[in-house]
């Protein structure tokens, strides 16, 4: 497994930064993982969008992917591949989860972010060394990149 962590905070609200997260259109501006979107829907806490990844240091275009995001309000958005019969490409090469956990504290919001992908063996060998180097820097920009852009909105940075 491979898994990307970084932390950062930010001078906002929790519930500013986690509706920032659901809105993936505007949040695929700070995460280059993210490519175009075929659609996007949100119903309350759930949002389901159909996009092609990208994936660190792998070129490439990758297969389209149907993910969801759940938001528990005001603590976190979790993301992964849509449940099956959605994505099932996906679902055979690989296990993955996302997660955005913001917690108030003293100077604004401390937000986590996390990435962690498990990849079926025949795949492992080749990526993961890949994802291992490329990842955690890519999810540490991603969130500098955030910070930048959530605090410019809020008028707060």
């Amino acid at each position: 497994m491979v898994e990307a962590r970084a932390q950062q905070i930010m001078q906002c609200l929790p519930e500013e930064f986690l509706e920032f997260a659901m809105d993936v259109e505007r949040y695929a501006e700070v995460d280059d993982k993210i490519g175009r979107f075929d659609w996007v829907r949100r119903e309350g806490n759930l949002v389901e969008f159909k996009f092609r990844p990208a994936m660190p240091g792998i070129p490439g275009p990758a297969p389209k992917m149907i993910a969801q995001g759940r938001l528990t309000p005001g603590k976190r958005v979790d993301v992964g591949i849509a449940p099956l019969p959605n994505s099932r490409l996906w679902h055979g090469l690989m296990k993955f989860n996302a997660s955005f956990v913001c917690e108030p504290v003293e100077n604004g919001t401390l937000v986590t972010r996390t990435m962690a992908a498990e990849l079926v063996p025949a795949v492992r060998w080749l990526v993961d060394p890949i994802l291992r180097r490329n990842l955690p820097g890519n999810v540490e920009t991603e969130i500098a990149q955030a910070k930048t852009y959530i605090e410019k909105q809020t008028g707060r940075g």
